[in-house]
């Protein structure tokens, strides 16, 4: 059975291939990446930010990353906020200007990321374990940007 998983769609990575074929070899990394993406951008528990929130800074963030096809998969579940999955949204109008500031700068400013970032969400009121969820939502979309790169750079290599 063929994997199917948001990294290896967006590569591009067809099972009949000889990449197609070496992925498989390490399915078990691939349905954990998957595993990771449920639970981040659908977890029992989603605190503040409902799926749809979370599902609209995914998009965000592969669009900070130059990664439409990934973005449109992400924006696809967006529902009430997808105006926040464009990066060119400050998030006034959903009251998440703070919130997309912060994943702005976490997604693409990462070296300039400090405690004072942090500390503007404790001081907009957001939780702590809030806070936690948007950095593990970053730290995946990090994650995933970066399987799906090599894979395509893989993918532009003859066998």
């Amino acid at each position: 059975m063929a994997l199917d998983t948001t990294a290896l769609n967006s590569a591009g990575i067809a099972p009949d291939t000889a990449l197609g074929k070496a992925v498989a070899g390490r399915a078990q990394v691939f349905r954990m990446t998957q595993d990771a993406e449920d639970a981040v951008l659908r977890p029992r528990d989603a605190g503040a930010w409902p799926h749809p929130l979370r599902a609209a800074l995914a998009a965000r963030i592969a669009r900070l990353n130059d990664e439409g096809a990934l973005a449109a998969r992400y924006a696809a579940d967006a529902g009430e906020f997808a105006p926040l999955a464009d990066p060119e949204a400050d998030g006034q109008a959903q009251g998440l200007a703070h919130v997309a500031a912060f994943m702005d700068k976490v997604a693409a400013d990462t070296r300039h990321v400090a405690a004072g970032d942090v500390a503007g969400l404790q001081a907009a009121g957001v939780a702590d374990a809030d806070i936690v969820r948007l950095a593990e939502l970053n730290a995946f979309l990090a994650y995933q940007i970066r399987v799906i790169a090599g894979l395509r750079l893989m993918k532009a290599v003859p066998a």
